[in-house]
């Protein structure tokens, strides 16, 4: 995506470059990256998934409003729309930008660390819009330090550190030598899923 400068190689989706194809992309950043001091609503941090779709300057179109109202609706924020974006809870905030993908319509989506920080409420919605999206035929790369559920919830899991420990299934993934690899030796182990 351009964010960090590529050391050597190519990102490709659909045998492109995903550099030529950043509209098929959505991106949920860290929450710890944003500026929640910066005065804007609900509604419009939704509304910038539409952009593209509308252009610069322009009053966005009816289907591009629905599918923001849509997608608000979805994560439980309607109602707060228009509540600037640094009066919500981390988990709120959470949804806001889960909703802004949402109303990307992308193909691809990239979520890093989308569950730290928030409550109960909003990871079962989190967990829910991504089994939504992977019936839809779309492709989620999820960024985690988390070791509980959220392995459970991935076809495939990719383990790195510095380079690749480890690539496919939870079982072939998450065994004693793999994490011991990623982690190093003062790692506690949960039996569910070293084998």
């Amino acid at each position: 995506m351009s964010l960090v400068p590529t050391a050597s190689g190519v990102v490709k989706f659909r045998d492109r470059t995903l550099k030529q194809q950043l509209s098929s992309v959505a991106y949920v950043p860290q929450r710890s990256q944003i500026d929640w001091d910066y005065p804007i609503t609900v509604w419009n941090v939704v509304m910038m998934a539409r952009t593209v779709h509308t252009g610069w300057f322009r009053t966005p179109s009816r289907p591009s409003q629905e599918i923001v109202k849509d997608a608000l609706a979805r994560v439980g924020m309607l109602e707060l729309r228009s509540r600037q974006i640094g009066e919500l809870s981390g988990g709120q905030q959470q949804r806001v930008f889960l909703a802004r993908a949402l109303a990307q319509q992308a193909e691809l989506l990239f979520f890093d660390e989308p569950f730290v920080g928030v409550d109960k409420k909003t990871e079962a919605i989190i967990f829910d819009v991504f089994e939504e999206l992977k019936s839809q035929g779309k492709i989620l790369l999820v960024v985690t330090h988390d070791l509980g559920t959220t392995l459970t919830k991935c076809d495939q899991l990719l383990l790195l550190n510095k380079q690749i420990i480890a690539n496919g299934s939870l079982r072939e993934v998450m065994t004693a030598d793999n994490i011991q690899r990623a982690y190093g030796d003062n790692v506690l182990l949960l039996n569910r899923y070293v084998s």
